[in-house]
């Protein structure tokens, strides 16, 4: 079996199921941070950091560079990369930034907005790879490996039994919710698994990017598509929230015809573009034919591919 230490590959283990808020001794809850998905790899003297694409984001978060003076020992530390901003993640900010390029944007970025992360487990302990022990196990060498915490790294905390009351403070609090693990899984590379369960206040989804529709106040809407058993399928617009540099970035994509055997109905004026980014939408609820009600855009992100876009 590979190192991981070694290979610095990790593809993370994913959230399989999405349920409502429930009590029980067999699983913990922790709070669903609105950020983005990241492994550090800290040792004595080094941080990497990467996204669940395995592209390094110390690029994009300078100020991240020095995380691994917090903990005591060698280790990989699976979290959240997040930018907190009125006393709350702000998903907007995190993906802006993740699409920098330009250092001295990055710079002022980092000033305005400094980001943060949140280690909620932990793969790797001194030597060794430690995902076959229990949850609780990992958690303990966390805590073990963690000798110090600041406003750029913390560690996740999380409540036993009463997953109710704790999504109540989360949704009071409006949070995008929390998430429950069972207390005795083991950590499962790349694979999605009912042992984690998504319990969220706002809903959201990813889609890809199609086209847009421009309009004559200004305001822009964005064509989404998801897979369904591998065929790209229409999943309707999105226009609060579209404009700035996400959809500066989507006009200069090339330009392509409609992916559909026949267009949409309301897309007879659309510029379609070739479908190679991703981006997050977030309503309050589903209507019964499955489009969303009040959507808004959240933003772009470049640690998903298209491929990943699935059709729930």
């Amino acid at each position: 079996m590979d190192d991981i230490w070694e290979t610095k590959n990790i593809k993370p283990m994913l959230i399989g199921v999405e349920g409502s808020p429930f009590d029980s001794k067999e699983y913990i809850f922790e709070l669903k941070l609105d950020g983005e998905r990241c492994i550090a790899y800290l040792d004595s003297d080094k941080t990497i950091l990467k996204n669940k694409r395995n592209m390094l984001m110390l690029p994009k978060v300078p100020e991240l560079s020095e995380i691994h003076k917090n903990v005591n020992v060698r280790c990989i530390l699976d979290g959240e990369l997040a930018i907190i901003k009125d006393g709350r993640p702000d998903f907007f900010e995190i993906q802006k930034r993740s699409m920098m390029s330009n250092p001295v944007k990055i710079d002022v970025a980092a000033k305005k907005y400094p980001a943060c992360f949140t280690a909620f487990d932990i793969l790797y302990f001194e030597d060794r790879q430690v995902t076959d022990l229990p949850l609780t196990e990992r958690k303990e060498l966390l805590q073990k490996a963690v000798k110090s915490e600041d406003r750029r790294f913390a560690v996740s905390r999380f409540i036993e039994k009463n997953g109710i009351q704790f999504y109540d403070l989360a949704r009071q609090r409006e949070l995008e919710g929390i998430v429950a693990k069972r207390r005795n899984s083991k950590y499962y590379f790349d694979r999605r698994t009912k042992d984690w369960i998504k319990i969220k206040y706002l809903q959201d989804d990813d889609f890809i990017v199609l086209g847009f529709v421009p309009k004559e106040n200004s305001m822009n809407s964005i064509i989404l598509g998801q897979y369904s058993n591998g065929r790209l399928v229409y999943k309707g617009h999105v226009t609060l929230g579209v404009g700035g540099e996400p959809f500066r970035k989507i006009k200069s994509l090339d330009k392509t015809s409609c992916p559909f055997h026949e267009i949409p109905k309301g897309n007879e004026d659309a510029v379609w573009v070739i479908p190679k980014l991703v981006c997050t939408v977030k309503y309050m609820m589903k209507t019964q034919s499955g489009g969303m009600r009040q959507p808004v855009f959240k933003g772009l992100r470049d640690d998903k591919s298209p491929e990943e876009c699935v059709e729930k």
